[in-house]
């Protein structure tokens, strides 16, 4: 545990006195509200719809805007990266070729990871994201991406027949499942790998996370869910690995809290 989760947790205590409780929540109702830096989260729901009805009109909805396009995420590998980085790395040496990024950005990923594989020059690499991001994407890939093996598209429905589809901190964004979009897909991948995904060890909920720029539905799914799901799909569990140091804490809703982010690597069964 940090040292920021346990300043955390004393505060929250201290704040369940009697008295003090409504007068913490109040104070930080409004941090989140106007929140332009930090990673936030407020509330439990059961659904997406109720996480948006609560958000403040400080803020607008999701990454679909200028300001969530424009964030500048630093195109490097960090330590929650690597078992994710084993496993595409595996792939390409095995033959596959094209990989689907899921929520990739601008395709930081795929500028952060040619650093430490050698892509083949057949590589497809195509970024899903929504329609503000796609066109930052695309802007920065002809002044970055000599290759030209980097593309862009805003449909979920374009990763079939890719022989990889890669999320990384994505998938709690999306409003369908893993497990719901795989099944619309006509031709499925052959691998998944999924990385910094909030796994609740028994619970399955929607929670509002501040980004900053915008307010989203975040999906939480537990374990079982979320594996039950995808390996009713026709996949096997290859690996799973925590990313540790990764957390997601909600004030004042006890039990919900995760204590690290998940990843998986999943094959399809032949």
């Amino acid at each position: 545990m940090t040292w920021t989760d346990t300043m955390h947790q004393a505060i929250e205590r201290l704040a369940m006195a009697p008295g003090l409780r409504s007068a913490a929540e109040r104070a930080y109702w409004r941090r989140f509200s106007n929140n332009v830096e930090a990673n936030l989260f407020h509330g439990v729901f059961d659904s997406a719809a109720d996480a948006v009805a609560s958000a403040p009109p400080s803020r607008p909805l999701g990454y679909d805007n200028a300001d969530s396009a424009n964030l500048a995420y630093l195109s490097r590998i960090y330590p929650t990266d690597y078992a994710a980085l084993f496993w595409l790395a595996n792939s390409l040496a095995g033959g596959m070729r094209s990989v689907f990024d899921l929520g990739g950005h601008v395709g930081i990923k795929y500028y952060a990871f040619r650093r430490a594989i050698a892509y083949p020059p057949e590589l497809k690499w195509m970024v899903c994201d929504v329609p503000a991001v796609v066109t930052r994407g695309r802007e920065l890939a002809r002044e970055r991406d000599g290759e030209r093996c980097l593309h862009f598209t805003d449909e979920y429905s374009h990763a079939s027949g890719f022989d990889v589809l890669y999320a990384s901190g994505s998938l709690q964004y999306l409003p369908l499942t893993l497990a719901e979009l795989i099944t619309g897909l006509p031709v499925r991948p052959r691998r998944l790998v999924v990385n910094l995904t909030p796994i609740h060890p028994s619970r399955s909920f929607y929670t509002l996370n501040s980004i900053g720029t915008a307010f989203c539905p975040y999906r939480v799914q537990s374990r079982d869910d979320f594996l039950d799901g995808v390996i009713g799909c026709g996949y096997e569990k290859r690996d799973e690995w925590e990313n540790t140091g990764k957390t997601m804490r909600i004030p004042f809703h006890e039990g919900y809290d995760v204590d690290h982010y998940s990843g998986y690597c999943f094959d399809l069964r032949a």
